[in-house]
């Protein structure tokens, strides 16, 4: 006979504690989707490469050292002396070596030839990952619903990145340039971080379920999300300011801060004409553009930096903590690049310091539109 519980005693008291119910084991859409991230995540690694080797082409000159665009048989470089030197004669038709680099050496030519080869080579092979897992994933059915259509663009803009990488060389093979024409670099560019930024936003969709997504849509924060639509695209220009700084070395140009050459402004930043073409060619007007912008793109992010510190959702304050610390680390960075007349290795970090801020942002955004659910600790 079972004894009388009293009145007082607990109502989750129980003389044997019930077994915890075992966790659920992932389905296989589960593994679907983690496998998905995984390659994702590659091609996201493989991405960013290609941008620091690009950075590194074109702070080396090595550009424009092949001539032609072969997506097939370029694939494999000069093997023997007859095809280096025919290489190497193609080179020496093309303005920048007549103007600038006359008296290159064969051996010199080499250097920078591998240097553009390596980062042909290396978007080859972005797009061989992405056709191998594309059709693999199709092939097995494991491609959730409504997620097709988002892969596939996801090659078509890799074979546009392509070409628009030949339109950007091809800018620099006539007339009289001895570099790519630097709004092509910025295109070029601000297509690798909008491509960048598409397979960040699909890996962090694909860490959560459907339903779970759903859920926690219930809960965003509509304000900051705002933010983070004006944010991203405020980021995404100084990217694009930045590429046109670099196309014409302008950094190497003012080496002072916060003034640039003594000036607020400086004096010989509309010297050009027609006057548009100072904000592609004026190294004082791209330089001088591309700070202002910075300072307005820190103070519209400390804003909503301090709007997410009334979050009641402590990961949402956290993912606008690191936007606010990422633009500000980004911005010293870029003073002291400047400052030191960007050597090689302090420029490569603010390109990559560039790619850190822009993954961050988009993390803060979806955050603030898909918070996860607030979790009471206990005491």
């Amino acid at each position: 006979m079972s004894q009388k519980r009293s009145i007082f005693e607990e109502v989750g008291a129980t003389e044997h504690e019930a077994p915890a119910a075992a966790p659920k084991r992932p389905d296989g859409r589960d593994t679907a989707r983690r496998s998905i991230r995984w390659w994702l995540a590659v091609l996201f690694l493989l991405v960013l490469a290609m941008i620091v080797v690009g950075g590194l082409t074109r702070l080396t000159d090595s550009g424009l050292s092949i001539t032609e665009w072969a997506p097939i048989t370029g694939v494999v470089p000069p093997l023997v002396a007859v095809e280096w030197l025919a290489e190497f004669d193609r080179y020496k038709a093309i303005p920048e070596f007549e103007l600038q680099n006359a008296d290159m050496t064969l051996e010199e030519f080499k250097v920078i030839y591998w240097w553009e080869w390596g980062h042909r080579f290396l978007g080859r092979i972005v797009g061989l990952v992405w056709a191998i897992g594309f059709v693999w994933f199709l092939a097995k059915k494991q491609i959730p619903s409504g997620w097709t259509g988002r892969l596939f663009l996801l090659g078509v803009l890799g074979g546009l990145q392509g070409a628009i990488g030949w339109w950007m060389v091809a800018s620099g093979l006539e007339g009289d340039r001895v570099d790519v024409a630097s709004y092509r670099l910025a295109v070029h560019l601000g297509l690798a971080f909008f491509i960048l930024g598409l397979i960040a936003w699909f890996h962090m969709a694909l860490g959560q379920r459907q339903m779970d997504l759903m859920q926690a849509r219930r809960r965003r924060e509509g304000s900051l999300g705002g933010w983070t639509n004006v944010l991203i695209p405020v980021l995404f220009v100084q990217i694009l300011l930045g590429a046109l700084v670099a196309g014409i070395d302008a950094g190497r140009s003012y080496t002072d801060w916060p003034l640039m050459g003594g000036e607020f402004f400086p004096s010989t930043g509309l010297d050009l004409t027609p006057i548009w073409l100072n904000f592609f060619e004026n190294a004082g007007l791209t330089q001088f553009v591309h700070r202002m912008w910075g300072y307005l793109a820190l103070i519209l992010v400390l804003t909503a930096w301090a709007r997410a510190c009334g979050s009641a959702v402590l990961a949402v304050k956290r993912g606008f903590d690191w936007l606010a610390v990422a633009v500000f680390g980004q911005m010293v960075l870029g003073v002291v690049t400047v400052l030191y007349a960007v050597p090689l290795m302090l420029a490569i970090l603010h390109q990559l310091g560039a790619v850190v801020v822009m993954v961050v942002a988009i993390r803060a955004r979806f955050l603030a539109y898909y918070p996860p659910e607030q979790r009471i600790a206990r005491g």
